[in-house]
């Protein structure tokens, strides 16, 4: 049995209690070398074939797997974050399919969350935004037509790019083109959660100054968004004046204050 594993965003302790039962019992251990906190692999048994994906192909990371199932021996392929955002996992199980090796996944804490979690922000205010475009510039590698940055700007809601930091000039104009103005708030989170974690606030008009004036070209996220702002309406979830199916309103909740 092949288990892909979330390793979480960086901290050690922010893998799951599944995923860190299966790293100790596993034979074989493939992982992401250049993403995945290397201290997680201390909690790996005596004699764990350890394999770094950084330097392996597709075909090479099967070839590991078809042999520690053949072997009769328990593999974990552990991506970083969570597997099913940029994971790259879709293409190993299709291949594992093929050759009738069976698998599981295992949901890990993505470095979204690390990301909002670093910046102490709620990404779905009331009244500001209640929804969440996760998406990335276009590089060497291109983007569906349809999902083109500035088409997706032109919602106005919370955003954030992954695997953008080092493309943070073409990143900043097709947001302005697509419609967030200049002084929208805007945050780079660098190494969510790692111990060297850092977050940078700057607008829109400033990402890419505030990423060359701190360095950052890689392993970071960018958010962009209203909901980086102190304005917001009180979430009706627990406003007492409030009726829903756990809760009536209060009868005295008239006249009530809101934030």
């Amino acid at each position: 049995m092949i288990h892909f594993v979330g390793a979480g965003p960086g901290a050690a302790d922010l893998i799951t209690l599944r995923g860190a039962r299966l790293l100790e019992e596993a034979d074989v251990v493939i992982y992401a070398g250049s993403l995945v906190n290397t201290e997680l692999l201390s909690t790996c048994r005596e004699g764990c074939e350890l394999h770094d994906s950084a330097r392996m192909t597709l075909e090479e990371v099967i070839e590991v797997m078809r042999l520690a199932e053949q072997q009769g021996k328990g593999c974990v392929r552990l991506h970083s974050g969570d597997p099913s955002l940029y994971g790259a996992h879709r293409e190993q199980m299709d291949a594992l399919d093929a050759l009738g090796i069976p698998y599981d996944v295992v949901p890990g804490v993505s470095s979204l969350m690390g990301a909002a979690a670093a910046l102490r922000a709620e990404y779905t205010l009331p009244e500001v935004s209640q929804s969440l475009i996760v998406t990335r510039m276009e590089g060497r590698t291109p983007v569906p037509a349809g999902e083109k940055l500035r088409l997706m700007a032109t919602h106005g809601c919370t955003m954030v790019l992954f695997l953008s930091a080092g493309l943070l000039e073409g990143a900043q104009e097709e947001l302005l083109a697509g419609g967030y103005g200049p002084d929208t708030r805007a945050a780079i989170v660098y190494r969510a959660t790692w111990p060297d974690e850092a977050v940078y606030r700057c607008t829109v008009a400033t990402l890419a100054q505030c990423a060359r004036e701190h360095g950052i070209t890689h392993t970071a996220l960018v958010a962009v968004g209203g909901f980086l702002g102190d304005a917001y309406e009180r979430s009706r979830l627990y406003d007492p004046s409030f009726s829903h199916g756990f809760r009536e309103a209060s009868s005295q909740a008239e006249g009530c204050d809101r934030p």
